[in-house]
């Protein structure tokens, strides 16, 4: 199975080659286009069912900046990097703030173009899981369904665009906290476009996706020369913000040493490249999520209390689907047409046992699990309804086997031999155990697709595993 699908855009064939054969050898499907027409007939011919777009920028006809406007306005939440020569590099930078995920200058370097292009595939696949906001079916009203692009109508919900609606058009810092694949991406996005910064770029950066030794270059940029492999000069992603929002996703895996630099750079709205010296201002929105508990991080020292306040100014949690069972069926409406349409299926909807049953599962993984599983639904399905006997074994249990049903009981004497911090710690432990042992038996072993189940990073995934001494589960 390819790692991603790919479509490489440009006009010189030697490069398409090069590219093409580059790809493939790492592990991605790769469609080729020799100018900006071709690929968006590409595009269309597909239903847009890339991951990473690659283009180069200067091409007869249409040029890379036309295209990239194109797809952004058609598809969006695809990543496309851009191909640049050294001499345009502030073009380049320009199409950044459009809406490109990054850029790579000519003559590229391999293992740069590697890390991107994984980069760009990692990202492209945690929001297509996500559910879209442009992609509300004509014949729902989106008002009854939810607001800001959120399906639900609980008063969980409403809690969260009662916030919404007060701090959006606001410059203030907003924490989004909650579990994973409770949506937090769809309130950063609705914190960008609901406010007078929306024209301006919104730039995301999963801070759990890139290594500890570049996340300042990442976040900061650098100068040429700065370290090995640095071949010219780059501007971070705060720069690249600049008058507009910047989202830092997973913000609890910010190593220590860089939050100092963080805080710096949230306090004076300046700093420094990798490797420069002169000083850069900017006039950026800051938005943060995390499903880490960071007040417990900064009691156990490993987040510093001082960002830790800087970032929690105003906090949006995200409940997680267990709590909301009301508006389970509104999603699972949404969820269906979407797929019907996808998979030229034409599924009418659950019984009520089958109903019964996801609104009685406890859904670890939050609407991202529920989304997987109506999608699999749908492909198998040869009937109109989906009945209860084509769920999942953990969804015809009723949710008893999911790991957070299973509270943990303390069979122990507390009579001030073990702390609660250590209560906690053990809880937490074994609940890990026990969700990377289901995901691993619902992936027969595959670590990667596990990982993805997990919504955890597989390097994260595997330093798991070998902390409760799973390497060898099948």
């Amino acid at each position: 199975m390819a790692l991603g699908r790919l479509l490489v855009v440009d006009d010189e064939p030697n490069i398409r080659t090069v590219l093409r054969g580059l790809l493939v050898r790492e592990g991605y499907h790769v469609e080729t286009a020799e100018d900006g027409k071709s690929a968006l007939a590409a595009l269309e011919r597909t239903g847009g069912d890339i991951h990473v777009m690659l283009t180069d920028l200067r091409m007869p006809g249409m040029d890379g900046m036309e295209l990239l406007e194109k797809v952004v306005a058609r598809y969006p939440g695809r990543p496309v990097v851009m191909l640049t020569a050294h001499g345009s590099v502030d073009t380049a930078v320009e199409a950044m703030k459009v809406g490109a995920f990054d850029f790579v200058t000519k003559p590229f370097d391999a293992d740069e173009l590697r890390a991107v292009i994984a980069k760009a595939v990692n990202t492209a696949r945690a929001d297509l899981d996500m559910v879209e906001a442009a992609e509300l079916p004509s014949a729902m009203d989106g008002e009854a369904l939810g607001r800001y692009g959120m399906i639900g109508r609980s008063p969980a919900m409403q809690t969260v665009y009662s916030v919404l609606d007060k701090v959006a058009d606001t410059p203030t810092t907003v924490l989004i906290t909650g579990e994973s694949g409770t949506g937090k991406e769809l309130v950063a996005e609705a914190l960008h476009h609901g406010s007078t910064r929306k024209a301006r770029a919104f730039i995301k950066v999963n801070c759990a996706a890139i290594p500890h030794s570049l996340i300042e270059s990442e976040l900061f940029g650098h100068e040429k020369g700065a370290f090995t492999g640095a071949i010219a000069s780059k501007p971070g992603r705060f720069e690249l913000a600049d008058r507009g929002t910047i989202f830092l996703d997973e913000i609890g895996e910010i190593p220590t040493e860089m939050q100092v630099k963080l805080l710096r750079a949230i306090q004076e709205s300046a700093f420094e490249r990798v490797g420069g010296l002169k000083t850069l201002n900017v006039d950026v929105r800051l938005v943060t999520a995390t499903n880490r508990q960071l007040q417990v991080e900064v009691e156990e020292g490993r987040f510093r209390e001082d960002l830790f306040y800087r970032l929690n100014v105003v906090p949006i949690h995200l409940p997680p689907l267990r709590d909301r069972p009301t508006d389970i069926p509104l999603l699972v409406d949404f969820m269906l047409t979407r797929f019907n349409e996808r998979l030229g299926k034409s599924v009418l909807g659950l019984t009520s046992d089958a109903m019964v049953a996801f609104k009685s599962y406890l859904w670890p993984g939050n609407v991202r699990e529920m989304e997987n599983v109506l999608e699999r639904l749908v492909l198998f399905s040869e009937d109109e309804w989906i009945a209860a006997d084509m769920l999942p074994e953990e969804l015809k249990a009723g949710g008893s086997s999911a790991a957070l049903a299973q509270q943990p009981r303390i069979d122990r004497d507390l009579s001030g031999r073990v702390s609660m911090k250590e209560l906690v710690r053990e809880t937490t432990a074994q609940l890990e155990k026990e969700l990377i042992v289901q995901a691993l038996d619902q992936t027969s072993g595959n670590v990667t697709r596990a990982a993805q189940l997990l919504m955890i990073s597989r390097k994260s995934l595997q330093n798991k595993m070998k902390e409760f001494n799973l390497r060898e589960q099948p």
